[in-house]
């Protein structure tokens, strides 16, 4: 993965934001006792399910979307017990399981 470029980068406002909330995020998962493989786990699985929604369950373009191999992904999906036919056709509001 390549790293970010001051254009990538959201306005700063947004990235002190969104670093506020990481970090309450992070906080609250590891005061549960929560692992590093666990959260990691846990972040891996509401990202692949942000890309699919936007995507509408296409594995291919959601692969692409994430830097990944459409395998890769497929893989990912298979073992994160997600499926990204409940994605299609719809703009489905992204669940936890």
């Amino acid at each position: 993965m390549k790293p970010l470029s001051p254009d990538d980068r959201p306005p700063d406002d947004a990235t002190e934001d969104l670093n506020g909330q990481l970090d309450r995020l992070v906080n609250q998962l590891a005061s549960q006792g929560v692992t590093l493989a666990q959260a990691r786990q846990i972040f891996e699985r509401q990202f692949i399910l942000a890309s699919l929604r936007l995507n509408h369950g296409n594995i291919t373009n959601s692969a692409n979307h994430l830097g990944l191999h459409r395998n890769t992904l497929r893989n990912k999906v298979a073992t994160l017990q997600i499926q990204a036919t409940d994605y299609r056709g719809s703009s489905k509001r992204i669940q936890s399981r």
